[in-house]
């Protein structure tokens, strides 16, 4: 069960950077972009989280690394909160001027 969460971690990573590049294929074909709004990077945060959560226990790391790594998750997770609340706000503003 537990490389299961590492996995979805890494398929998250990859769904953050195909839709980054998503975004500059269309930029590169005309398309105007999107200003404030970063997509991309929730599920890549999110991905991050996860990965750097659980590998150092599956490892049998010692504490000390655990530590760190469950620290760093926190960050990525509130970096990611942080994120959706500005994409959030970015949209409330888009559909108020509609």
């Amino acid at each position: 069960m537990d490389w299961s969460v590492v996995a979805m971690g890494c398929l998250l990573v990859l769904l953050g950077f195909g839709c980054r590049w998503w975004e500059q294929a269309k930029i590169r074909k005309g398309a105007s972009p999107r200003q404030g709004v970063r997509l991309h990077l929730i599920p890549l945060l999110i991905g991050l989280g996860l990965i750097v959560g659980k590998s150092p226990h599956l490892v049998g790391a010692p504490f000390a690394v655990v530590m760190t790594a469950d620290s760093l998750s926190l960050v990525l997770g509130v970096a990611a909160a942080l994120v959706l609340g500005r994409t959030g706000e970015a949209a409330g503003r888009f559909w108020a001027v509609r």
